[in-house]
This record gives C-alpha cells, structure tokens and sequence, in this order.
C-alpha cells in the first residue's frame, strides 16, 4: 500500500471518526432539548397549578369576605326592624299612659273605677282585713271609693267586704312628669293584707301590662303585618 492509499483512509476513517461526533453531538443536543422542553413544561404546569390555587383561595377569601358582610347587614337590618318595632310599641303604651293619667283627672269616672278596682281586689284576697294604697293625690277620691266599693262588693257576692284601712302613710308614685326612668303611676289601687304577705296590684299600670301581654299579638298584626293567632276573648 503507497502513501497515497495510506493518507485516502486516514481521511476516510477522520471523516468517519467526524460524523460519528456530529451524529452524537447532534442526538445529545436533540434530547438535551427535549429535556430542556419537557423540564420547562412541568415548571410551568407547576407554576399554572400554584397559581390557580392561589387564585382559588383568594376566591374563596372572598366569597367568605362576602358572606360574613352579607350576614353582617342582614343582621343590622334586623336589628333596626326590631328596634323600630319596640320603639313603635313603646310609643304606643307612653300614649296608653298619657291616656290613662288624663283619664283619672276626671273624678267622677275615676271614682268608679276605683271602686271596681277595690272590688277586683277584695275578691281575689278574700282577707277579712286588706290595707289599701293609693297615690297620695288620689287619698280623698279613694275613701269615697272605699265605701261604693262596699256596697258594690256586697250586691256582687251577698256578703259585707272586708275591713278595709286606706295607708295614709305610704303611697304610690305620683303620675308621670315626662323625666326618662322615674317611677309613676297612672293611678288605681295596691291592696294587700293586714299582714302584708298577699298583695294584689290593680293599678291602672298593671292592667296595662296585662292588655298589652294579652293583645301582643293583635299589635304586631296592626302595626307590623304579622297574622296574629286566633285567643279566647280577654276578661279583666
């Protein structure tokens, strides 16, 4: 073999030698790109999925925020509904008060009540002696209201009433003079008996309470729209 053959496959086996190296540069840059492409699509799908958490939780921050302001207001709207309501109602009865205090100015119709009201009492008692308390202005109406009380007690249940002593050391609250949290009364009667351990309280102030208790339902139907249920008939 001359020199010249011997250079022509040096050559040959150098190119070879060559392509080889191209090849396998070429398939390691290949895959090192396919790596590359695959390694960023999964930091990306990564990046995707944390931000979509994220995104999901401040969503549901949200939705919680709403919620809570959501209850917030529909709790405040029903406070002032109710507080409308008792505001309402309170009105009503300060204007039963005004109407009841203006009501025991007129002697004559006052007395009589008195006098039903003794009645009531004496009856429920059934005491042979009662102690009766009046406001300090009513002291003379009430012991002209003592005696019709008598006569009406005996016609009603055909026998005398009990011995009846009106206080004339203690008394009930005089009647309103508008000040806010000062004791008063509109009128009427607190019998007890001579020993103080029964006491029945038929003041006007009283009985309001008890129509008002009994009629709660008919006032929230009149002033609020809610069905009031059907009830016996009230007795006084």
């Amino acid at each position: 073999m001359n020199e010249t053959e011997v250079e022509r496959q040096i050559d040959q086996m150098v190119k070879f030698i060559k392509q080889e190296a191209d090849e396998k540069a070429n398939e390691i840059a290949v895959s090192a790109e396919e790596e590359f492409n695959i390694e960023k699509l999964q930091l990306l799908e990564a990046e995707k999925a944390k931000i979509r958490k994220d995104y999901e939780r401040r969503e549901g921050q949200i939705d919680v925020k709403k919620k809570i302001e959501y209850s917030k207001q529909l709790n405040e709207s029903r406070l002032k509904v109710l507080q409308a309501r008792e505001n309402a109602v309170h009105e009503l009865i300060n204007e039963a008060q005004q109407g009841l205090t203006s009501f025991s100015k007129d002697q004559q119709k006052y007395k009589g009540l008195l006098a039903d009201l003794l009645v009531q009492a004496f009856a429920k008692l059934s005491e042979p002696s009662v102690i009766v308390k009046v406001r300090d202005a009513d002291q003379g109406l009430a012991k002209d209201a003592l005696e019709d009380a008598r006569s009406k007690f005996k016609g009603a249940f055909g026998k005398d009433g009990p011995d009846a002593k009106l206080d004339t050391k203690s008394f009930l609250p005089a009647a309103s003079s508008g000040k806010e949290g000062e004791d008063s009364c509109c009128g009427g009667v607190v019998v007890s008996s001579a020993d103080g351990k029964i006491v029945c309280a038929n003041t006007l102030d009283e009985r309001l309470k008890i129509a008002y208790a009994q009629n709660l339902p008919m006032i929230r139907g009149e002033f609020f729209g809610i069905e009031a249920p059907v009830r016996a008939e009230m007795h006084l």
